[in-house]
């Protein structure tokens, strides 16, 4: 599986602009990535804040997440156009029938595969090693461009999670 992303993300975006990510419960279609490409570029050419432009992008990444990033040095992104945001990911989660807002559920890349596990299982995981201290894990709760280039796609030690689990020992 190709994990490289940072090379699509846009250049000309400060590295302060704020990211928002949601997760997909199951991986789209080809079919339902089209349709939320689509649907994502007439969001962002009518996203608007205080009646500017906001300088955003949207996009699907791994055919799992949806990606959202405001370059708030051009217009501060207020709470009604955050709104209106997350009006268009609730429209896509009745549209494809998916859910976009579990924050219970976590994503890691197991033999070469996006799998997703249910929090309440991550302990369970780690002690049958499923997951390692090394497995790759997507923190979504990156918030800016510059969290997203180097701290989105990082190994369960380097993360948040690390202070949660106790590591089994290391049998070499």
């Amino acid at each position: 599986m190709n994990l490289a992303y940072k090379h699509l993300l846009p250049a000309d975006f400060a590295a302060s602009s704020r990211v928002w990510i949601y997760q997909c419960s199951r991986p789209f279609t080809l079919s339902e990535v089209l349709q939320a490409e689509e649907i994502l570029n007439n969001f962002s050419q009518q996203w608007h804040a205080h009646g500017a432009g906001v300088k955003n992008f949207a996009t699907v990444f791994f055919g799992q997440f949806i990606i959202l990033m405001a370059d708030e040095t051009h217009t501060h992104v207020s709470g009604c156009s955050t709104d209106s945001s997350v009006r268009i990911i609730k429209e896509m989660e009745k549209q494809f029938g998916v859910t976009l807002f579990d924050r219970q559920t976590l994503a890691f890349v197991v033999k070469d595969k996006i799998q997703l596990l249910p929090m309440n299982q991550l302990a369970y995981a780690m002690e049958n090693s499923f997951i390692t201290a090394d497995t790759l894990y997507f923190n979504n709760t990156v918030q800016t461009k510059k969290e997203l280039e180097n701290n989105w796609l990082i190994s369960v030690k380097d993360s948040w999670l690390a202070r949660k689990l106790a590591f089994p020992p290391v049998i070499s």
